[in-house]
């Protein structure tokens, strides 16, 4: 069990598997209003980055589920290094159908809504884990312009316009799948570029280690065509933020 391995090479190196940067998963910590022994539970935690740091800053206990294992791996090992494996365990498994035994304060799909088939099945997934009055939290992308062609819709990494909405509409549609919208924190064009420009690198010095691998060509043709194909269309119509969400 794994994610594909395009993921595992290009973003090897990363902490944070999204356009958020530490500044940012602090300031959704802050207005979260979180306190010292609040439980969270995160489905695709990545390599653990959220849940290390708000240990670390915030007193919080939680778990990470994650179908990467050099992720996972990542994330042990980050909350080794920041001292809070006490409070936070992470597990190599398949978040799909991830229910906590023990109740949580908050539960959090950060970008891989994939794991219930979209939003709305990933918010419903959530809730079983959720104490009475809990907060979910989503990690999604959203229009900040809407592509004029199909063919720019399929460099923004979306099958169709209507994968993504823009953001007065996804706020509207949490509404309408009966829930609050209780804080938001948005990520920046300079959260982007770090998610984005760091992968280059590190497919080059990839590249450079490993020639004769049979993956080689692949990733050569991502490293070739991801500058400019992400500065033409993802930095310039998409967006991406965390939303803090109450049940009505």
């Amino acid at each position: 069990m794994d994610i594909p391995r395009i993921f595992t090479i290009t973003e090897s190196k990363h902490r944070i598997h999204n356009p958020f940067t530490p500044d940012k998963y602090d300031t959704l910590g802050r207005v979260l209003r979180l306190e010292p022994g609040a439980r969270v539970l995160d489905l695709g935690s990545g390599s653990g980055e959220m849940l290390c740091t708000w240990a670390r800053d915030f007193g919080i206990t939680g778990t990470g589920v994650d179908m990467s294992r050099l992720f996972s791996e990542q994330a042990k090992r980050r909350a080794e290094e920041l001292d809070v494996a006490g409070q936070v365990r992470f597990l190599h498994d398949n978040a799909t159908g991830y229910v906590a035994e023990e109740k949580v304060d908050i539960a959090a799909c950060i970008g891989a809504t994939w794991i219930g088939g979209g939003v709305a099945g990933a918010i419903e997934l959530l809730s079983k884990s959720l104490v009475p009055n809990g907060i979910l939290l989503i990690g999604e992308p959203y229009w900040r312009r809407k592509p004029q062609s199909e063919a720019a819709i399929k460099e923004c990494h979306a099958g169709a316009l209507s994968d993504f909405l823009m953001l007065p509409e996804l706020l509207a549609w949490f509404g309408d799948l009966g829930y609050d919208v209780v804080e938001m924190v948005l990520a920046d064009l300079e959260g982007w570029d770090r998610y984005e420009a760091a992968k280059w690198l590190t497919m080059r010095r990839w590249l450079e280690d490993n020639p004769d691998d049979d993956f080689a060509q692949d990733v050569r043709r991502h490293l070739s065509s991801e500058p400019t194909r992400y500065a033409a269309y993802t930095r310039e119509y998409v967006g991406w933020g965390v939303f803090a969400l109450m049940a009505r």
